[in-house]
């Protein structure tokens, strides 16, 4: 296997970026519901990559979350959170265990994720009522056209509640990836460094 710049460690920028303020996003009622599938096997790569199932995100992307969230509320619609920030050592894993057009799917190491710099929220919707999560044209992590924002098929009713979602996030300033209608970077990502630190070691 050929060696890589990422195999060394993190890239190294050249900054200055803002100090990290990573907040915890928690489940309570009414409000966002986490569902961290990287805590489980219920994910691409078949077995938990993370310890805790937690949430997190920079101090700003956290409460613009949470505006979002307030926007959904009466439409009987809450927030349903897969991943947020996400150790660099993840990106690596995530990128060493796919290959070919999967690759289109998944950071580059050598470069980093936003993820990364805590300033990305991967999401869907759930109902208030229920707490089902609501249809939407893919899965979570589904990697083919499917998982396009501006994709044309699946049911009327599952692209509606996609565009719900991206309304209510891009009126906080969030802007869609390209190719995942979950994938969400707020606004003031380029303000933080990539970090590597465990959920054990963000202190409070």
């Amino acid at each position: 296997m050929t060696k890589t710049a990422a195999d060394d460690g993190p890239p190294v920028e050249p900054g200055p970026f803002r100090p990290p303020e990573l907040v915890e996003i928690t489940s309570l009622d009414g409000g966002p519901r986490l569902d961290v599938r990287y805590a489980t096997a219920n994910n691409f790569i078949g077995r938990p990559v993370y310890r805790e199932a937690r949430v997190f995100l920079q101090k700003p992307a956290a409460e613009a979350l949470l505006r979002a969230h307030a926007r959904l509320r009466p439409l009987g619609l809450g927030l349903l959170l897969f991943d947020g920030y996400r150790p660099w050592s993840v990106t690596k894993l995530f990128w060493d265990a796919v290959s070919g057009d999967q690759r289109l799917f998944v950071a580059n190491p050598g470069q980093g994720s936003r993820h990364n710099r805590g300033c990305t929220i991967d999401l869907s919707l759930y109902h208030l009522d229920t707490g089902q999560e609501v249809a939407m044209p893919s899965a979570f992590d589904e990697m083919n056209e499917k998982a396009y924002p501006d994709y044309h098929g699946g049911t009327a009713q599952a692209r509606s509640m996609r565009d719900l979602l991206r309304q209510a996030m891009e009126a906080e300033r969030f802007t869609v990836h390209p190719r995942e209608w979950w994938h969400f970077d707020c606004y003031c990502w380029q303000e933080y460094g990539i970090l590597n630190l465990d959920f054990s070691e963000i202190m409070p």
